[in-house]
């Protein structure tokens, strides 16, 4: 992600700031940008128009793609110390590891063998 800031958003700012990020990223397949007009007219003049795209959520891929980490650490913002949280990760990955049999994947018949499999050989297990 690259962030620039002018008192100005104007073509010749999103020139100097599309110039920059070129020559420090090297080219682009794709740039993403807002619907701001300065952006089309600053690439048209660089004559790498053809690789715009825009979109309400196209530039946020970074944001996106740390929800699932986000998620697991709000989970754990419950434990106070290291050592239950520690206690608890170690128990919970063999489980879920264990069960976990990606039911979008499956039709049910075959989840419900599968699922039954694990329970025996985890009941097996802590006996």
């Amino acid at each position: 992600m690259e962030s620039f800031v002018t008192k100005k958003r104007d073509k010749s700012a999103a020139l100097k700031f599309l110039k920059k990020a070129l020559k420090r990223h090297g080219q682009a397949d794709k740039i993403v940008t807002d619907g701001l007009r300065s952006y089309p007219a600053a690439m048209r003049q660089m004559g790498n128009l053809d690789r715009r795209e825009m979109g309400q959520w196209l530039n946020n891929r970074a944001g996106n793609s740390h929800l699932p980490f986000r998620r697991r650490e709000r989970a754990m913002l419950q434990f106070r110390r290291m050592k239950t949280l520690q206690k608890f990760v170690s128990v919970h990955a063999s489980f879920h590891n264990h069960f976990n049999s990606e039911r979008h994947l499956v039709d049910r018949q075959t989840f419900k063998l599968r699922r039954t499999a694990a329970l025996a050989e985890w009941q097996s297990l802590a006996a």
